[in-house]
């Protein structure tokens, strides 16, 4: 959209190549078990891919049976075309992963993109990357398709049928598994369901490997009418419209959730542990609160105090809505990436 040439080099059969397929851009598939270093019908492919390119841009993620690809980009532009400029991109720290995941080789020219300030500084201070390798740029969240109207309430109440005296209503979003904390936020349901607030109703959203040992504990902690159940959506703006907090109660592992900023551009208030880059976005007392990892009684203090005061509830909400408008809107920060894109281009 912004005149540039792009060539997408992506594993073929999946979702990423699917979707560009639907783009202008120059799609390039392979077989990533296919792929490794010693492979040279792979790597001849790679260096067709990455041929004449200004900025190769690839996200850190976990290695599979052994082959990552940031090192495997980063040899081939050893190999092919030097003047290309490899950027890493990187929201969730792993402490189990490399530095070389990051910066894979420091002859040719790299730098990394860290999409959180906690993400930048844990790379400078524990994997002694030097400062001006790593840039701080949040990738936002689309401000226009997270936005509450009346349309999108009366869709939320069909697709999301829960008790009609429910109140108040949260929203959890995310896989259902351990690192997640949904068995925390089970125990602060069950707290305020038993006290002050009997008609506490929990929407769960998501799949997972502990789909049913949760529906197995919401049964056996007496919890079967204050927590639904619900399959994972690509429309989450409709959970938002059925709401009226959300809530994040991960353990541990997370870097900036999207679910976070969508919720606030929705004007729903936030309640999160304290992990990664998560602070960034969660204003005390004025876009929501945060608590620290697996403490139920604090979370069920901060989810009972945010629902009885409803004069600093309302005006969270508008205040969480203008925040993420302005510091978090995609476009402004695709902006950011664009602008950073080409002074690297420039650059080399």
């Amino acid at each position: 959209e912004r005149g540039e040439t792009v060539t997408v080099l992506t594993p073929g059969g999946g979702w990423v190549a699917g979707e560009c397929a639907k783009t202008k851009a120059r799609l390039i598939t392979y077989e990533w078990k296919a792929a490794p270093p010693q492979n040279a019908i792979m790597k001849a492919k790679w260096r067709e891919a990455l041929l004449d390119c200004d900025l190769a841009i690839c996200t850190v993620h976990p290695p599979r049976d052994g082959f990552h690809c940031s090192i495997f980009a980063a040899s081939c532009i050893k190999e092919g075309d030097p003047e290309t400029h490899l950027i890493t991109k990187t929201g969730t720290i792993v402490p189990s992963y490399s530095r070389e995941f990051y910066l894979p080789d420091e002859s040719i020219h790299s730098s990394i993109v860290a999409i959180t300030n906690s993400t930048r500084d844990y790379l400078i201070e524990n994997y002694q990357i030097p400062e001006e390798k790593v840039s701080l740029i949040y990738q936002g969240t689309d401000t226009h398709r997270f936005r509450s109207s009346k349309k999108g309430q009366l869709e939320a109440f069909k697709r999301y049928p829960i008790p009609q005296n429910a109140a108040p209503i949260l929203g959890c979003i995310g896989s259902l598994e351990h690192r997640k904390g949904q068995a925390v936020l089970f125990e602060a349901v069950s707290y305020l369901a038993d006290g002050p607030l009997p008609d506490i109703h929990l929407v769960l959203v998501g799949d997972g490997p502990d789909e049913q040992l949760l529906k197995d504990k919401a049964e056996k902690m007496g919890l079967a009418e204050n927590i639904s159940f619900f399959s994972f959506t690509r429309e989450p703006e409709y959970v938002y419209e059925r709401i009226n907090m959300t809530v994040l109660p991960s353990l541990y592992k997370e870097g900036l959730p999207n679910i976070l900023l969508e919720s606030m551009a929705m004007a729903v208030p936030v309640v999160a542990s304290s992990l990664g880059g998560v602070t960034e976005a969660v204003i005390e007392g004025k876009t929501g609160y945060t608590i620290e990892p697996g403490n139920s009684d604090q979370l069920a203090e901060i989810i009972y105090q945010l629902w009885i005061d409803q004069l600093s509830y309302k005006r969270m909400m508008a205040y969480g809505r203008d925040y993420v408008v302005d510091k978090f809107d995609k476009n402004k920060q695709f902006n950011h990436f664009f602008e950073y894109f080409k002074k690297l281009s420039l650059d080399y």
